[in-house]
């Protein structure tokens, strides 16, 4: 067991050899750089789209709620348990007691492919916006071949970039987080010099009555809106590596998700009150079009250079927080023994980042709507309802567990963030579904390869190791 950490302390974990380097700020910026990104640049013509009209804008607030409610989840849980992987120890700690390693080899097999098919859309997106820059980039078709060939460059370029130290890490987070809020409220202040609110709130007639275009549209909205929101938990990954994890992760998660909804809300109002509706459910580079009516040609293509900036912050939060799952994953030998190995000067998991890049590169060449709907649903089903079941097993199983941040009115937002989660897994496509329980039960398969080869439940003793019982906040057995 390590020793100690004191409050403040910015101290090397010997075990897994990640240093406590980032504070409150960073944590912040990490959690919002990985959440806005490009999503809401590419996404609000399609909620316009799936939800019929202006009425969208209330798809924001509800996706926030669930996005709010299962926050503070993850913010109990990644104060109580700190370390790196976040769901993955999460998984671990709760369900030992019954299927022993089970749903953490679940997590770590699903999230090495959800991840990366998240960080994917960012990259599709990103080279959307490049189409307003560079010519043959997009077509009337979608991306081109040659913007195919750029979105996995600029992948290799974010691979690179986060070969450096966590404290270096932090600092350039830092400021793309900077970049990520210039643009965003570049976009929402051109968006309000011309606005019409007549045009803005001019809901589609009906919208809201039974069987409206509001209704009829919302599920499918809120797997787009809960997918733009996503990233709020990535301090929880890099738990190991934050300093005093107790109050830093619950109030980045916390502020992220408040700040990110104002952000959102505002921008969709601004573009629904500066665009004709009918251009916004076709365009391709929204942003752009709204800057370039307010301030022209070339102040639009300059700051659309910062969202671009900005989309490749958000894949570089999201690799950054993703890589650690694989790395926890294999210390336990639940995975493959390369993931568990540190660079020796940078102590950064370098075979996890290698991995999550290289399958980001791939997703880069699909559909925008398919991947979105393709990570949501294996991330609902092993993540976010198995989250929901740890919260609940940990506070029966581990009641002695240090706890420094407590879910405020337990168990309401667990109920919230477990019906919210249930109402998206059915939202969304039935191919989607179908493949997310193949994947499972795929997973499933290579558990029990892997539990008969070493010896483990249900082939052998389960092994209980209550990891974090008993330990001062910020240490790590």
């Amino acid at each position: 067991m390590s020793s100690p950490t004191r409050p403040g302390e910015a101290a090397a974990l010997p075990r897994t050899g990640l240093e406590r380097r980032i504070g409150p700020l960073q944590a912040t910026a990490i959690n919002m750089t990985q959440m806005c990104g490009i999503g809401p640049f590419v996404t609000i013509p399609a909620m316009v789209v799936t939800m019929g009209g202006p009425q969208a804008m209330f798809g924001w607030i509800i996706g926030a709620i669930i996005a709010l409610a299962d926050g503070l989840v993850w913010a109990e849980l990644g104060a109580a348990l700190p370390g790196a992987g976040g769901t993955y120890i999460y998984l671990r700690e709760a369900f030992q007691y019954r299927s022993g390693r089970l749903m953490p080899f679940l997590f770590a097999w699903s999230a090495v492919l959800f991840i990366p098919l998240i960080m994917s859309t960012g990259i599709i997106g990103l080279v959307q916006y490049l189409g307003y820059l560079v010519p043959g980039v997009t077509d009337a078709g979608g991306v081109t071949p040659l913007g195919k060939v750029i979105g996995i460059g600029i992948v290799v370029v974010i691979v690179l970039l986060l070969f450096r130290k966590i404290g270096q890490i932090s600092k350039l987070t830092t400021a793309l987080f900077l970049i990520m809020l210039f643009a965003v409220f570049a976009v929402i202040i051109a968006a309000f010099t011309h606005f019409d609110a007549h045009q803005a709130f001019n809901f589609t007639p009906g919208a809201f009555s039974g069987g409206g275009a509001f209704w009829s549209g919302l599920g499918a909205g809120l797997v787009i809106a809960v997918y733009d929101y996503l990233g709020y938990n990535t301090t929880a990954y890099l738990g190991g590596e934050v300093r005093e994890p107790g109050r830093t992760i619950p109030r980045s998660i916390i502020f992220s998700i408040l700040g990110i909804m104002a952000l959102y809300f505002l921008l969709q109002v601004g573009v629904l009150g500066s665009t004709p509706l009918e251009q916004v459910k076709t365009a391709t580079s929204v942003a752009s079009s709204v800057l370039e009516q307010a301030w022209g040609t070339v102040a639009a293509k300059i700051i659309t250079v910062f969202i671009v900036i900005a989309a490749v912050g958000s894949v570089f939060a999201g690799l950054l927080g993703g890589s650690r799952v694989p790395f926890e994953a294999a210390r336990d030998k639940v995975f493959l023994p390369v993931f568990g190995k540190l660079h020796p000067k940078l102590h950064m998991p370098t075979a996890g980042v290698l991995a999550m890049g290289a399958i980001t590169a791939i997703g880069s060449l699909f559909d925008l709507t398919d991947v979105i709907n393709a990570a949501v649903t294996v991330l609902v089903l092993i993540q976010s309802l198995a989250q929901v079941a740890a919260i609940i097993v940990l506070r029966r199983r581990q009641p002695n567990l240090k706890r420094p941040y407590r879910q405020v009115l337990y168990p309401v937002p667990t109920i919230i963030a477990l019906a919210g989660w249930v109402y998206l897994f059915y939202s969304a496509t039935t191919l989607s579904k179908l493949l997310s329980v193949g994947w499972v039960v795929l997973g499933v398969l290579a558990f029990l390869v892997y539990a008969r080869k070493e010896k483990v439940w249900p082939f052998g003793p389960k092994e209980i190791r209550e990891a974090f019982a008993g330990q001062p906040e910020g240490a790590q057995a």
